[in-house]
């Protein structure tokens, strides 16, 4: 029988502009004890592209990048039973305390979506609050296998945006 994991706290900016919502980490993120720790993920890879850096290795220089980015990160889901990674065979998931988090942190205009899944679980709990607009953007999940490039796309169009830094 699975047992019950647990997310991560936020990663914040002073001043966060953004906060990006995946669903829950994935098995290797939870050993690793990082946000997107998985090699095929392409969150940080998508990242460091944007600002044209090379791609950090080190966590505490990722963690970095999202508050130079005036952004935050978080997931959805603060505790569900999955067996595995697969985003599919979550179940009896609690979210996170999303709306607390945005009342905390007024300058948070967007929401980003990781993935349809992400999106589909936050309206399943949560309402978007008046003044923030949500955009959902394909996962950087390698079991999500649109090409790198294709993704960097839709990740670019929004957070090169000068408007949301």
């Amino acid at each position: 029988m699975p047992k019950q994991i647990v997310s991560f706290p936020p990663i914040i900016a002073n001043h966060p502009r953004i906060l990006i919502l995946g669903t829950m980490p994935s098995v290797i993120s939870l050993q690793e004890n990082q946000y997107y720790a998985h090699p095929k993920n392409a969150f940080w890879k998508i990242l460091s592209t944007i600002n044209d850096i090379d791609c950090p290795t080190d966590y505490q220089i990722k963690k970095q990048l999202i508050i130079t980015m005036n952004l935050a990160l978080w997931d959805v889901c603060h505790t569900c039973i999955r067996p595995g990674s697969a985003d599919s065979n979550i179940r009896e998931e609690e979210p996170n305390r999303i709306e607390e988090l945005l009342a905390a942190h007024p300058t948070i205009h967007t929401i980003i979506f990781n993935g349809k899944t992400a999106e589909k679980l936050f309206h399943r709990y949560l309402k978007i609050m008046d003044g923030i607009h949500s955009i959902t953007l394909p996962s950087t999940s390698p079991a999500y296998t649109l090409p790198f490039e294709k993704k960097l796309e839709a990740w670019r169009v929004i957070l090169q945006n000068p408007e949301n830094r």
